[in-house]
């Protein structure tokens, strides 16, 4: 199975042992001023026990103003770094590669969490569980001022330890909101031609790259097309925001689409995979990452066919922490959710992260 053939990054160096990675989750497990809890740190270090061989972390906010919920791993301050040295640790000692993934919220940052009046690329309303929240238009100041976070958090993985960082581009979150013609409308360097949209992720990018050795991954992960409430993203501008990426140094490219076999909904009449349009645009010695609803080691290998190098588990990996193992039978079949309370404890999540998961319709039934 081309699953279990080991990947190694064409700049770095650096090699997974496998094709299966564990998506970033959140989980609301940090402590409260985001430093790394006892509860996150057994989450993340059982899949790389298990076999996963790619660990990326729930989203790590770089800056206090980009937090976007409580319980969120930081990487906004050096008083993190011994967290997360633990935790680089931790996933390294089983042979994993650890990435950080680090995120600003953006519009998503709500008042009550951060203290401040959310930010994005241009002014817009946007609703909040039925409730209109204002956001204003962010300064070039702080665009400038969060492109160094970025590069500083990037700073801070590194001397923790990490193998690398992923960029959080998708899900409606500030670097989406930039690319997005329906929350970017500025007039300026930052905002109007696809260029100008693309801009703020590249900077943050080749900003990264210079400053950290080549063997230092970094991958950009990016929502490849409209979804739900973030709208905005044309599936054409997404391929070439891909190329433009991997010209500027991106290891991989890890697209989001919430269902890995799907095909783009730009082009449905044709047969063409999502991946496999992405494969097309890219060099071959650009990693691609896909994620949504893999289930089995058949689900996975079929991703990879496509085109993809790697795949990243979400539920899957919740609810299955020896996925790499059972997925080598391919008459696996996997238990899929609802989950009891007793279950998920026995795959090592934590109280806070069990609570969130309830308020995922049909996922986790009470009982032990």
């Amino acid at each position: 199975m081309q699953l279990y053939t080991p990947y190694t990054f064409k700049n770095s160096g650096k090699q997974a042992i496998n094709r299966i990675a564990l998506a970033p989750m959140t989980n609301l497990q940090s402590h409260a001023d985001g430093t790394l809890s006892d509860d996150e740190y057994r989450w993340l270090v059982r899949r790389a026990k298990e076999g996963f061989g790619i660990i990326i972390t729930c989203a790590a906010h770089v800056a206090l103003d980009g937090q976007g919920w409580e319980g969120e791993l930081g990487i906004f301050d050096d008083k993190h770094i011994e967290g997360l040295t633990r935790l680089a640790n931790g996933i390294g000692e089983h042979k994993s590669l650890g990435i950080v993934q680090i995120f600003h919220g953006g519009a998503r940052s709500p008042q009550n969490v951060t203290g401040k009046q959310p930010w994005s690329a241009s002014a817009h309303t946007m609703s909040i569980s039925k409730t209109p929240v204002e956001v204003r238009e962010g300064t070039v100041e702080e665009i400038e001022n969060t492109i160094e976070a970025f590069v500083f958090a990037a700073e801070r993985a590194y001397k923790a330890g990490f193998d690398g960082v992923e960029l959080h581009g998708a899900h409606g979150y500030l670097l989406h909101q930039f690319m997005s013609t329906e929350t970017n409308k500025r007039a300026d360097e930052w905002g109007g031609t696809f260029e100008n949209r693309a801009k703020f992720t590249r900077t943050i990018l080749q900003k990264i790259k210079t400053k950290l050795p080549v063997d230092f991954i970094v991958g950009v992960r990016i929502s490849p097309e409209d979804k739900y409430t973030f709208k905005g993203i044309d599936f054409d501008e997404s391929l070439q925001f891909a190329q433009l990426l991997a010209n500027d140094g991106a290891d991989f490219i890890h697209i989001s689409p919430w269902d890995a076999l799907k095909k783009p909904e730009k082009y449905l009449p044709l047969e063409k995979s999502m991946i496999e349009y992405f494969r097309d645009a890219l060099p071959d010695d650009i990693a691609i990452m896909v994620a949504g609803e893999i289930w089995t080691g058949v689900d996975a290998e079929k991703a990879i066919q496509l085109g993809a190098d790697f795949v990243a588990l979400g539920k899957a990996a919740i609810g299955i922490p020896d996925f790499p193992t059972k997925a080598k039978d391919p008459n696996f079949i996997p238990q899929k959710p609802p989950y009891t309370i007793e279950y998920l404890q026995q795959a090592d999540l934590g109280e806070t992260f069990i609570e969130y998961l309830k308020r995922w319709q049909g996922f986790v039934i009470d009982g032990k």
